[in-house]
């Protein structure tokens, strides 16, 4: 069962699944990525063999994995949004509520679709996807809505706050690609412009308030109902059967892996819970100190996109 649908990437040459030789996208430089030691190859070994031990692992991923792709966290020292602003995520409710406050976060992530939808994966989404194919991933479960494990080729995959290359009616349901709102919005607005100061972590950017006033916004077009991106957003709660489908995976696992994930989220939180419950050890690759170190048989404080790779899934 494929909880993530509705998106197919292509390449240059038309296939679906872009070549793994190419480097991620342009100005993925670790501008987002915080601070860690060089790798212990100690440490290596023992995540080597957590992961050939295992004949049905999980592996849940957060923000972490797709710093190295250009997309800054919330909560990493130093670089992480919380850390370089005095900015705070948008909320649910008032998400529901206003109509300026969706106009505001509309016409941010106008601006800033371009960008965060351009970016690709990193050798660590790409090794988790080889991992897939050669039968060692039992399932993956991200907390990222960025679409960088499709991209990179993985089925076996739930998104488990969403993903923002979908858009969704808050009133009908109706589902649409986000490129087509894309050019939704350029038809209402063929002459506003807007520069940007600053890229959040899901895909929007900073604009003042003057710049966002003008700024036309579309309704669905099934039934004139105010648009959403297909995401969770702080203070929503994440539907009931995809959890109780996450529970499922993990309870029939023999093993955890965490990458990428401070899992100060309690909707990421939980499953970490349900694997100490049914005993699972549990593996946590995250540069920085998480909500579950103390639960984990291994950590490691590492880049993803560095170790990862690494590892030989056979």
């Amino acid at each position: 069962m494929k909880m993530s649908f509705g998106l197919t990437f292509r390449s240059a040459k038309g296939r679906g699944i872009a070549n793994p030789s190419r480097q991620c996208s342009k100005g993925s430089t670790g501008l987002f990525v915080p601070a860690s030691p060089p790798l212990d190859p100690e440490k290596v070994k023992e995540l080597q063999r957590f992961v050939t031990l295992s004949k049905r692992l999980v592996v849940m991923t957060g923000a972490g994995i797709s710093t190295e792709s250009g997309i800054p966290d919330y909560r990493s020292e130093n670089v992480g949004l919380y850390a370089r602003t005095d900015r705070r995520p948008i909320q649910h409710s008032d998400f529901v509520r206003s109509a300026p406050i969706r106009q505001r976060y509309w016409a941010r992530s106008f601006v800033g679709w371009p960008q965060f939808s351009s970016h690709q994966p990193n050798p660590a989404h790409w090794a988790l996807s080889t991992w897939e194919k050669l039968g060692k991933l039992y399932w993956l479960v991200t907390q990222n809505v960025d679409a960088l494990h499709t991209k990179a080729g993985s089925r076996r995959l739930t998104e488990l706050h969403g993903c923002m290359h979908r858009v969704l009616c808050l009133d009908c349901g109706e589902q649409t690609p986000r490129v087509v709102l894309q050019e939704r919005f350029q038809v209402l607005n063929p002459t506003w412009s807007a520069e940007a100061h600053g890229l959040a972590p899901d895909g929007d950017v900073f604009l003042s308030e003057e710049q966002v006033q003008s700024f036309q916004v579309p309704s669905c077009v099934q039934c004139g109902g105010r648009l959403k991106p297909d995401v969770v957003f702080f203070g929503d709660t994440v539907n009931p059967d995809k959890v109780d489908f996450v529970h499922k995976r993990v309870k029939e696992a023999d093993s955890l892996l965490v990458v990428g994930s401070s899992l100060q989220v309690y909707s990421g939180y939980r499953f970490i819970l349900t694997a100490q419950e049914k005993k699972l050890p549990i593996a946590i690759l995250n540069i920085g100190p998480t909500r579950s170190d103390d639960l984990a048989c291994l950590k490691l404080n590492s880049r993803c996109g560095e170790l990862l790779p690494l590892i030989d899934p056979h």
